[in-house]
């Protein structure tokens, strides 16, 4: 990868106000995804959650799970330190349209119905800060310096 490709990754035109998005979306995908991976917080981890999505038509199940899980988590903790911020946005993206479309989109909008509306905030704030970046306070931040001196 070249120069301006790095810049280009790493470079954010957000200011500190990112980092209000960034934690608690990046701390809420971190923990459906640890849900999926690894059973933490009543999650079922690959085997369960693997065998839901063959049901639904995602298969092979387990590593639709494992692929899912791995986005969510790991595009989780790279919100929370902004690190890789736009890479792990557009990660995110995918995985909120497949939770849209396959899963809750013939469900209706409201969250009370099994809907899209809550999938539909995270693919919102997912979308945000892959045009900001992570903000000032973010390991991007530090490493797009680095990059530009």
């Amino acid at each position: 990868m070249n120069k301006v490709t790095l810049q280009q990754i790493f470079s954010t035109n957000a200011g500190f106000g990112a980092l209000a998005l960034r934690v608690p979306v990046g701390i809420i995908f971190a923990a459906h995804g640890a849900q999926k991976l690894f059973g933490w917080f009543g999650g079922y981890g690959l085997e369960g959650t693997g065998g839901w999505m063959e049901s639904i038509g995602l298969a092979p199940g387990v590593l639709m799970a494992f692929l899912a899980g791995a986005a969510e988590f790991f595009g989780g903790l790279a919100l929370v330190f902004g690190v890789l911020t736009r890479p792990a946005a557009v990660t995110l993206i995918i995985a909120m349209l497949v939770a849209i479309f396959k899963v809750h989109f013939a469900n209706g909008f409201f969250m009370s119905t099994n809907g899209y509306e809550f999938a539909l905030a995270l693919l919102a704030a997912s979308v945000s800060l892959l045009f900001s970046g992570a903000g000032k306070a973010s390991v991007d931040a530090i490493i797009a310096k680095k990059l530009n001196s």
